[in-house]
C-alpha cells in the first residue's frame, strides 16, 4: 500500500525539516509550504492526506487557511493538525473551532506527533476512490483507468476522464466552472473559464451511448452538475 501523503506548512524552514524527518523516517510522503497561498495550490494539485499546520503564518494565519478548507466541501473531510507554540487553553479551543482535528503545542517529540498523526488518520479514513464508480450502465474504473457503458468500452482523453471522475464522486450537485477548474485541473494550472465548456462538450459525446450524455446538466447562473436522479425524470 502506498504511503500517506502530509502536506506540512511552517514559515520556519528548520521546522519544516525536522517535521519532514520525522515523518519519513516513519514512511510517511512530505510536501511542504511556506505560506498560505502555496499550502492551498498543493492541497488542490497534490491532494494530500493530511495538513500539519502551523498557526502562525505570514500573511493569512494558519486558522484561516484551516477556515477555508473546512468550509468548502471539496476540502472539508481533509485531516488537519494545528502546530502551535501557543499553550492557552482559548488558542485551543479557537483552533479546535475551525475544523481542526487534532492540535499540538509546540515543543513536541516526534515520536507523539506521529502517534497523534497515525490516531488522526484512522479516524479519517480513504479519501480516494478505488472502487468502480457507477451511475446507471455506466462505469468508470479508478484502477484499471477504464469506463464503460452497459459492458461497452468508451474512450475519452484524461482530462474527460478525470472530470468524470470528479462528477462521480459528486452526483447530485451544481459546481461553478471555478470550482471545476480548481479540483479537476488544479490549483497551479491557469486556463479560462470556457475550457471547463469545452471539455463538458467532448465529455456528453464521450458519454453519448444509450444517451448517457443527459447525465451530465448544465445549471443556468452556476455551472454544470451530474445527476441520474434528474434526468430519469425527464
Amino acid at each position: 500500500m502506498q504511503s500517506k501523503k502530509i502536506l506540512i506548512v511552517d514559515d520556519e524552514a528548520a521546522v519544516r525539516d525536522m517535521l519532514r524527518v520525522a515523518l519519513e523516517m516513519a514512511d510517511y510522503r512530505v510536501i511542504e509550504a511556506e505560506n498560505v497561498q502555496e499550502a492551498h495550490a498543493l492541497v488542490i494539485d497534490e491532494k494530500p492526506d493530511l495538513i500539519l499546520l502551523d498557526w502562525m503564518l505570514p500573511d493569512v494565519s494558519g486558522v484561516e487557511l484551516a477556515r477555508r478548507l473546512k468550509r468548502d466541501e471539496l476540502t472539508a473531510a481533509l485531516p488537519i493538525i494545528m502546530l502551535t507554540a501557543k499553550g492557552e487553553e482559548d488558542h485551543k479551543v479557537k483552533g479546535l473551532e475551525t475544523g481542526a482535528d487534532d492540535y499540538i503545542t509546540k515543543p513536541f517529540s516526534p515520536r507523539e506527533l506521529v502517534a497523534r498523526l497515525k490516531a488522526v488518520l484512522r479516524r479519517a479514513g480513504p479519501t480516494e476512490p478505488e472502487e468502480p464508480l457507477t451511475a446507471g450502465g455506466l462505469v468508470l474504473d479508478p484502477i484499471s483507468h477504464r469506463v464503460t457503458i452497459n459492458g461497452q468500452a468508451v474512450d475519452m482523453g484524461p482530462t474527460e476522464f478525470r472530470l468524470l471522475t470528479f462528477f462521480l464522486s459528486h452526483q447530485e450537485r451544481a459546481y461553478t466552472r471555478t470550482q471545476l477548474l480548481d479540483h479537476v485541473w488544479g490549483g497551479n494550472v491557469y486556463v479560462e473559464e470556457r475550457t471547463v465548456d469545452v471539455h463538458i462538450r467532448r465529455l456528453r459525446k464521450a458519454l453519448a451511448l444509450d444517451g448517457h450524455d443527459r447525465y451530465i446538466q448544465t445549471v443556468r447562473g452556476t455551472g454544470y452538475r451530474f445527476s441520474v436522479q434528474t434526468a430519469e425524470k425527464v
